[in-house]
């Protein structure tokens, strides 16, 4: 981390077991990106003292691993960064364990603390192998841990210093836990980042009080028991208690309309929540908002305001000043539903490969958010992500933007390339994409010119690789190469978990945009759980920011939802439905009242079964009593 966090940075030292390593950290330093003070090896029998003598030389980080590291970690105070091995280094090491273990799915064990090592989920699958793992919490406990391998029958042990010592002593094959730069590098740039963070939070401390202080907002602090700690003036004002009277005060003894469910969601879920109060000299709007510390919940903040708000932050905010937010990570992504789930458990997978990845589904699904996911986890995960759409373009236009001089792939050099509507590009530029991904060479204009490249492609296609050969849109070549990893990304309204979930979040976000305070009755909840969403998630964005923007009450009910999707869709609402209806029944021969509407005659029909109870007819024909006001006057029913 350089710029604006180069001047709080403090003294990093590392603390190593093998000479190997210190060369590898010396290449990495040959970069000039990297601010380490002091490099050494050590053995871990003295790595506490060595530990000890680094904090007295001003150190206020150590990067160390596995024994080492857990060791400093438990006799010292100082913050450790850990080394963690890579996907990639660890797919190296096992490559090496098949060498030497020639047999088929050998059992290989590994060895060490849990916090080494990167997930090894899906290794099994990939590399044809029984891996066994065995982690510890303490030093003490390496020699048991190897002793269970070797009576499991462990065909080779991975493992440290003291793991592969007792491994050679059992007679069993072993491989010391090498690793590459890659590792290295991630524990540099944590260690800046976390030596950063714990400066800036000195700052924040003093920051904090005078924020309170000189709040235009009234503000309480509680701890992670709703036990209020701290108040501001301004509070002290709005509930006409001075900060000793409250401080030591559960909230909900101090403001009972707070109910216990609400208290919940914020201190044990973690979930923000905002509600009206009276409270003191009038009513106040409050956003309850969780302290979140290494994913626990360690309390709340309240903030207390009239109509009036400050300008809400942009979530982006932070990113330490680079054009793009963060990458996407699988855990971003919306997977409440059993559908999306199996999509992601698949994304993971693919994650691992470095082959292309094929994206299909609706617009507005997941698609690019998937593509940045599975980049974002696997081995290029450092490196760039770059998309290109295609539909639109012309064929030299295609060739500039992904294969020119500066076309994306050369840019992407290293990392991933995601390219949109890929069956749009023309049949010379998507044999130039075949020989991206079957040769790894890019060339421009003259196909005589080829440069090598390292590029992940990922594509975004609008069916299967399959129908477009078919129908002649995808060359054969390209299409066989794509075949593989194919991902359908299924729509919301096939995933009622992850539609609730959305809908109820961008609904929030919109109030917070706009300084709004609307809440949605069930009838319009249901309604808009029923609708298509043929749009997906940029559709429920558009129609929320206008729902909300344009509504006149702070009720939201069936009817304000119905008449602005009836306004903005037109051609998916319930009147098409109704038609299509009405045109299959009279093509089958059938004669209808009202005009020949199935709709109004099934509407007519069940208010008459029920004797015109509308509460009843509305419950069994699935639609909100307003629906069914609406109905009885669009079609004359009495």
């Amino acid at each position: 981390m350089k710029g604006a966090g180069q001047a709080f940075m403090g003294k990093i030292t590392l603390l190593v077991s093998r000479e190997e390593m210190l060369h590898q950290a010396h290449n990495i330093l040959q970069e000039k990106q990297y601010e380490i003070h002091e490099m050494r090896v050590i053995d871990t029998d003295s790595a506490v003292t060595e530990a000890r003598r680094a904090i007295s030389g001003g150190a206020s980080i150590i990067i160390a691993r596995g024994l080492q590291a857990s060791l400093i970690k438990q006799y010292t105070d100082i913050p450790v960064v850990e080394i963690v091995l890579t996907a990639q280094e660890m797919a190296l090491l096992v490559t090496r364990a098949r060498q030497i273990i020639k047999k088929p799915r050998p059992a290989i064990a590994v060895v060490g603390f849990r916090n080494m090592f990167c997930d090894m989920s899906y290794f099994d699958e990939l590399y044809e192998i029984n891996l066994r793992t065995y982690y510890v919490r303490q030093g003490t406990e390496l020699t048991t841990a190897v002793e269970q391998a070797v009576r499991e029958g462990a065909d080779l042990i991975i493992g440290g210093d003291q793991a592969v010592a007792r491994a050679t002593e059992a007679g069993v094959p072993s491989l010391f836990l090498s690793m590459t730069e890659d590792s290295l590098r991630q524990a540099f740039v944590m260690a800046e980042r976390m030596d950063y963070a714990v400066s800036v939070e000195k700052k924040t401390a003093a920051q904090i009080e005078t924020l309170l202080d000189y709040s235009y907002n009234g503000v309480i602090r509680l701890d992670g028991a709703g036990i209020i700690t701290a108040v501001n003036p301004l509070m002290e004002d709005m509930t006409g208690k001075s900060q000793q009277e409250l401080k030591g005060t559960e909230i909900r003894d101090a403001a009972p309309q707070i109910g216990e469910e609400e208290l919940k969601r914020v201190l044990e879920k973690g979930e923000e929540y905002s509600l009206f109060l009276e409270w003191g000299r009038g009513t106040v709007f409050a956003v309850m908002a969780p302290v979140l510390y290494e994913d626990r919940v360690d309390g709340a903040i309240i903030t207390c305001h009239k109509m009036k708000k400050k300008p809400a932050v942009s979530r982006n905010e932070g990113s330490a000043g680079k054009g793009l937010p963060p990458l996407v990570r699988f855990e971003d992504i919306l997977q409440q539903s059993k559908a999306m789930q199996d999509c992601i458990y698949l994304a993971r997978l693919y994650a691992l490969s470095d082959r292309p990845v094929v994206l299909m589904g609706e617009p507005g699904t997941e698609r690019r958010m998937l593509a940045e996911a599975i980049h974002n986890g696997s081995c290029r995960g450092n490196a760039s992500f770059l998309d290109v759409p295609c539909d639109g373009l012309t064929g030299e236009a295609q060739r500039v933007m992904i294969f020119g001089e500066r076309g994306a792939v050369l840019q992407s050099n290293g990392g991933s390339l995601l390219i949109q509507d890929a069956q749009e590009l023309t049949p010379d530029n998507q044999y130039r994409l075949y020989q991206l991904i079957r040769f790894r060479v890019c060339h421009g204009a003259d196909i005589a010119s080829l440069r090598r490249v390292n590029v992940r492609v990922m594509v975004t296609l609008e069916e299967a690789p399959a129908r477009l050969m078919a129908a002649g849109r995808l060359r054969q070549d390209l299409g066989y190469l794509l075949s593989g990893l194919e991902l359908v990304v299924p729509p919301l309204r096939e995933r009622a978990e992850d539609l609730r979930q959305k809908l109820e979040s961008t609904v929030r976000e919109c109030c917070e945009r706009y300084s709004r305070y609307h809440v949605l009755t069930t009838g319009a909840k249901k309604r808009l759980l029923e609708y298509p969403w043929k749009g997906n998630l940029f559709q429920i964005e558009s129609f929320c920011d206008r729902l909300i923007l344009t509504a006149k009450k702070r009720s939201i009910d069936e009817i304000a939802v119905e008449k602005l999707l009836d306004e903005l869709y037109p051609e998916t609402s319930e009147d098409t439905a109704a038609c299509e209806r009405v045109f299959h029944t009279e093509q089958a021969g059938e004669h209808l009242p009202f005009g020949g509407n199935i709709e109004a005659k099934r509407i007519a029909d069940t208010l008459r079964k029920y004797g015109g109870n509308r509460e009843k007819a509305a419950k069994e024909l699935g639609i909100s009593k307003a629906t069914l006001w609406r109905h009885r006057k669009k079609y004359g029913i009495e």
